[in-house]
């Protein structure tokens, strides 16, 4: 039925987290790069072009997630479809 007035510490509390905000704070939020394979003049996906290929495999043969390789969805598909064509024809 009533209700409790704020007291003016809480206000205090919540704007002073605000202000302890400073630039030398490491960066919460980070920002997706684009695409390499997708921007202006990338070169195409092809299961011959192997120096390519060779960029998105591991060490020990595995490709590498797109999480780490910042390649888009539709990319990453074409990309790892390329890599076990090569795979498969003793390219790589």
């Amino acid at each position: 039925m009533f209700k409790k007035k704020r007291s003016s510490g809480q206000k205090n509390k919540q704007q002073s987290s605000f202000s302890k905000l400073s630039i030398f704070q490491p960066n919460k939020y980070k920002f997706k790069k684009s695409c390499p394979l997708s921007i202006k003049g990338a070169p195409k996906v092809d299961y011959k072009n192997i120096k390519l290929l060779k960029k998105y495999v591991s060490e020990n043969g595995k490709i590498l997630p797109s999480r780490i390789t910042n390649v888009s969805q539709k990319k990453q598909r074409e990309l790892s479809l390329s890599i076990k064509r090569a795979r498969n024809l003793a390219l790589i």
